[in-house]
């Protein structure tokens, strides 16, 4: 008996063992949670539940436990490595199968597609076209590898001062190649339907008239429509078109683009002192641009970055839950699948109640406390030295035994 029960003692110290040096192989892993072995005694009962002895028959592992506490977040260089800071689990698809993982160490594959260096795909909620992202289904983070398409301008504001002790030019019309025709000229760069820049300027002249000048647009030194008229009140603020908007004819460009429809925003223009000067020029279009790099925010929205200087979302990062974690499914490589113990996943966003926020350009590290595991293992080794001379007293007692003649 008491060797069955030393032998318990052995297999059970043996387990605890083996727990311990895989929490401390698994020290550096990213996304590693350790793992605690839990025992239970052991009593031999009849059919009636009454334990048919007093002394017990030893013990038994009841359980090894995951411990899902929170890893320390080291910062990386690469912005595609995620963490989650609080509780929540990255979403990984194969081919369709999920499984969940908080090790975030993620990158790119040839199709553009975020994976693991399993080969799983980083899943996300698939932007919508009308803003926001669809919660409801889940999608394979990808990367635009083409590029952005361009706008054709369509708004042009100007914030700019017209001196009010101008007198009129010396000549009369407007005429780019005669500097005596207009009093000032300002110029942007605009651009039309394939993102081709084109050069607009601005040409104005004072009239006759108090308080009023007349303005005209070039594109590529060609006249758009004829000269439209302002009219500033003494107090030098615009009353002429009543709403600053100054609509000019479509212009045709020679790159094959569809013509450009451009108003001028002329608002906030004024007619102050004895200087021309431009505060601000604004608008609306922009040219093609490239991929140069992405950016993820804590609540893990993935916005493509490119040369144009716009932004585009591709996703927002799917993070789940679970009612009780400790009844995952390891798969190693850092996963963990859904199993009735633990519940059904509960999807969600981060940020949100009972999730964690990501933090991009950062890993979480293993929780394992090498210091309390070593603590462990001496006593894990005493646990076994003990029933092991358990095990030799046991040996010597039935040795005398036998040896009575």
């Amino acid at each position: 008996m008491s060797f069955r029960i030393a032998l318990s003692g052995l297999n059970a110290a043996q387990t605890d063992l083996s727990v311990t040096a895989n929490n401390v192989a698994n020290v550096s892993t990213t996304g590693f949670k350790s793992s605690r072995a839990e025992f239970a005694d052991l009593f031999a009962t009849s059919l009636q539940g009454v334990a048919t002895t007093a002394v017990g028959n030893g013990v038994q592992v009841a359980n090894i436990s995951q411990q899902f506490s929170q890893g320390n977040v080291e910062f990386t260089d690469s912005n595609l490595d995620l963490a989650i800071s609080g509780q929540g689990f990255f979403m990984l698809s194969d081919a369709g199968a999920l499984s969940y993982t908080r090790a975030g160490a993620f990158q790119l594959d040839r199709d553009g597609y975020v994976i693991n260096s399993s080969q799983q795909r980083l899943q996300v909620y698939p932007p919508i076209e009308t803003g926001g992202f669809n919660t409801g289904g889940l999608a394979d983070l990808r990367l635009l590898t083409t590029e952005s398409a361009p706008q054709a301008t369509g708004v042009v504001e100007f914030v700019l001062n017209l001196p009010a002790d101008a007198a009129p030019p010396a000549s009369a019309p407007v005429d780019p190649a005669d500097p005596t025709s207009f009093n000032h000229a300002t110029s942007l760069t605009l651009y039309d339907s394939l993102g081709a820049a084109h050069t607009g300027t601005m040409y104005f002249a004072k009239t006759a008239n108090p308080n009023e000048w007349t303005t005209q647009l070039y594109i590529d030194g060609t006249s758009v429509g004829g000269a439209q008229t302002l009219q500033y009140s003494n107090t030098g603020f615009l009353t002429a078109p009543a709403n600053g908007q100054l609509p000019f004819p479509a212009y045709t460009p020679a790159t094959g683009a569809a013509p450009i429809n451009m108003t001028v925003d002329l608002s906030r223009s004024t007619q102050y002192g004895a200087s021309f000067g431009v505060n601000s020029v604004t608008q609306d279009g922009f040219t093609t641009g490239r991929l140069i790099g992405i950016n993820i925010d804590q609540t893990g929205i993935v916005q493509a970055r490119f040369t144009n200087g716009r932004s585009q979302p591709l996703g927002q990062v799917a993070v789940a839950n679970f009612s009780n974690p400790q009844g995952l499914q390891q798969l190693g490589d850092t996963q963990w699948a859904e199993t009735f113990r633990s519940g059904q996943a509960l999807r969600g966003q981060a940020g949100n109640s009972g999730f964690g926020l990501v933090q991009s350009g950062a890993l979480e590290a293993a929780n394992v406390d090498i210091t309390e595991e070593l603590v462990k293992m001496i006593t894990s080794q005493r646990n076994f030295q003990a029933n092991a001379q358990m095990i030799s007293t046991s040996d010597a007692i039935t040795q005398t035994i036998i040896n009575i003649r």
